[in-house]
């Protein structure tokens, strides 16, 4: 039985029995055993804790991730206030949250063709290039104070760009530095350690905005870029070292295919349902709500009570990372991804409800660490059963849902918000999220049991 999908008859990809750098190549005959043999083989001991982290071609890379996460974060915090006191308007602010999440759910598709066809390394660093890019241009029209405002509709949308073409390509190189057995360690202590970079980015920004002022501030932001982008001339991983297939042409009949196969695995159906529904309901608006529910529990809309509900809100992704990580008590697996999202969705719920601070920050935490359990389970099953020659294309399936719907909690929450209250608005939108978990993990169960039904027959 896969250990990712549950599915009896699903096997590994064959690049799952790809040699590696310490166990020479089996013979022709044995590169590709029957499943029966595959059965009575002893089964594989579990990776150790954080094994991506003792993967001496991994761990740099997960650093540099964090920082560039961060610099990610630093350059909202400058550029955001820094146009809020240039335009004040409440227009532009909208727009910074659908330029950042609207390129995901247009593009995250092609991108990923990108990744599948071409050298993950050059890809990411043409990511970092580009916001590095932005960050310079947001320094120049600072300096020279000529910033208009479709100068900066043009640079927030770049900004979009980079992210979304980072994406695919990212999840490739886990899948190339570690192979599937240590996947679900990488893809989770990646998440970790980018919602690392989005805790300590605010704090950083603000540090930057306040000791160096916004010009200088985001000219230093490019110094968090570099990590990455230099480590990426050093690794030999490409993102398809371990690949055992031909490399299929970026096209709009690749992508209809792959969407076609996508369409008739339940699992990764389900998967990238249970991704874009969190995203959709809740997103990234309980962020941006947040200084309304700290005045409705009485902690005001500034100061240290404030700011540590905001800080509540990122580390639960932070511990729940680590101590999934050094527990291992939450498998990769479809059961676990549908449970963990419904965490997330009661924990929002009750946030919308309460009226206790201290209870409101316990449910931000657990929440949290729900949701980075969910997204890193989701994103591990999708890569492990995606074929390997398009798994660039459906993770970037994965990407458009979890990643692009995002833009859709503005209007779930926000706009919903404005209409009958941020704190209803919320609770009915983590009510559909509920009610769409328990739909999205009945349309899994049926496909596993139609499966188990079909292979006992």
């Amino acid at each position: 039985m896969c250990a990712a999908c549950g599915i009896p008859t699903h096997l590994a990809d064959a690049e799952a029995l790809a040699p590696t750098e310490a166990q020479p190549a089996a013979p022709p005959s044995e590169a590709h055993p029957v499943p029966a043999a595959a059965e009575a083989q002893p089964a594989a001991p579990p990776p150790p804790r954080f094994a991506a982290l003792r993967n001496r071609d991994c761990r740099p890379y997960l650093f540099g991730a964090a920082l560039a996460m961060m610099a990610d974060n630093i350059e909202h915090v400058i550029t955001y206030w820094v146009l809020w006191q240039t335009f004040h308007s409440p227009a532009l602010t909208g727009f910074q949250v659908i330029s950042h999440w609207v390129p995901f759910l247009l593009l995250s598709m092609w991108f990923g063709s990108l990744a599948d066809r071409y050298d993950c390394r050059r890809i990411i660093q043409a990511a970092q290039v580009l916001f590095m890019a932005v960050s310079a241009t947001w320094g120049v029209l600072f300096l020279t104070h000529s910033l208009h405002m479709w100068e900066a509709c043009v640079l927030l949308v770049l900004h979009g760009l980079a992210g979304s073409l980072w994406g695919p390509g990212e999840q490739l190189m886990l899948h190339d530095f570690v192979g599937p057995g240590e996947l679900p360690s990488a893809v989770r202590l990646n998440a970790t350690f980018r919602s690392l970079g989005v805790l300590f980015g605010p704090v950083v920004g603000s540090a930057l905005l306040l000791g160096l002022g916004p010009t200088a501030g985001i000219f230093a932001n490019i110094a968090f870029y570099l990590p990455l982008t230099l480590f990426l001339f050093r690794t030999r991983f490409t993102g398809h070292t371990r690949d055992r297939h031909s490399r299929p042409r970026v096209g709009v009949l690749e992508s209809v295919r792959v969407l076609r196969e996508i369409g008739a695995n339940r699992t990764l159906v389900s998967m990238i349902i249970l991704g874009g529904l969190g995203s959709f309901f809740v997103g990234s608006s309980l962020q941006s709500s947040m200084p309304i529910f700290a005045h409705d529990l009485g902690a005001g809309s500034a100061g240290t009570a404030y700011g540590v509900l905001l800080f509540a809100n990122g580390a639960g992704g932070v511990v729940g990372g680590i101590v999934l990580e050094a527990t291992g008590w939450v498998k990769p697996h479809v059961p676990a991804a549908v449970l963990s999202t419904a965490v997330y969705g009661l924990t929002s719920l009750s946030f919308a409800l309460t009226g206790s601070y201290p209870l409101a920050l316990g449910l931000l935490l657990v929440g949290g660490v729900a949701n980075l359990a969910s997204m890193s389970i989701g994103q591990t099953v999708v890569q492990l059963i995606a074929p390997a020659a398009d798994r660039g294309r459906v993770l970037g399936v994965y990407a458009m849902s979890a990643n692009g719907l995002r833009a859709g909690s503005g209007f779930t929450v926000g706009l919903l918000g404005a209409a009958i209250g941020v704190h209803t608005s919320l609770g009915f939108s983590a009510g559909a999220l509920c009610v769409g978990t328990a739909a999205a993990g009945l349309h899994a169960l049926r496909g596993r049991r139609r499966t188990t039904t079909a292979d006992a027959g």
